[in-house]
């Protein structure tokens, strides 16, 4: 992870990247688990990202190490709120529109303010519990930079009616965001939704996306002239 970090900032069309953990189980604990990590990584468009996903070092490198490694290729179209400082994924805040039923995937950021850090994981596994049970989600992990204090949860929905009707339901995780804004338990966080373009790989032993719609024209294909979206984060 640390070796990493020099080399990714040696790469020409990288935008934004961070390096994560992630937690045992779903990944929504603080204990980690130290078998699973994550790169987010930010690229110009779509090509460029495929392009270092195949053959830059750091990428080569780790799957090399991997038993497995899955990566999902996803374009933004609303982001608020900033990460380190800035807002990765759409800086000028234009937001573009999913189309119904297309498959949506959620990010959201965090850094904790100490004093919280109680609350926050106190509420935790209800929230895990609930969004276990949901069986509309298709993906879900909890990964984060900073153990305890900076936090992400990565999630994939088959359309933004079912991951809406989650987070507005009465039940933990609307309680917990009603705390985060009564006590101000953030000291930053960003809030990100991204269509799906595609994913390659396996993830405990296959593909758990395989069930979703996708466009075919945004299927993973072996050719260099795909469209390029103006946005594109792997």
């Amino acid at each position: 992870m640390a070796l990493a970090r020099p080399k990714l900032r040696q790469e020409r069309e990288l935008r934004f990247f961070k390096l994560c953990g992630s937690g045992t189980g779903e990944g929504f604990t603080p204990r980690p688990n130290w078998q699973v990590w994550a790169i987010l990584a930010v690229w110009p468009n779509e090509s460029a990202a495929r392009r270092a996903i195949a053959g830059s070092p750091v990428w080569t490198a780790w799957r090399k190490r991997a038993a497995e490694a899955w990566t999902l290729y996803l374009d933004p179209t609303t982001a608020r709120g900033s990460w380190s400082g800035v807002n990765p994924f759409l800086p000028d805040g234009a937001p573009e529109r999913l189309a119904p039923g297309e498959p949506v995937v959620a990010l959201t950021r965090a850094t904790l303010r100490p004093r919280h850090l109680g609350g926050f994981w106190g509420r935790v596994p209800g929230i895990s519990h609930a969004i276990g049970d949901n069986a509309d989600v298709a993906f879900k992990i909890g990964i984060g930079e900073v153990p305890f204090l900076h936090q992400v949860t990565f999630s994939v929905w088959p359309d933004a009616k079912t991951l809406s009707a989650f987070a507005h339901a009465d039940g933990p995780h609307a309680r917990a965001v009603r705390a985060v804004r009564a006590e101000g338990w953030f000291a930053e966080e960003l809030y990100a939704r991204f269509r799906l373009l595609g994913c390659e790989g396996q993830w405990e032993g296959g593909n758990p996306l395989s069930h979703l719609p996708l466009p075919p024209s945004q299927i993973p294909p072996q050719t260099p002239d795909l469209p390029d979206p103006e946005r594109t984060a792997a």
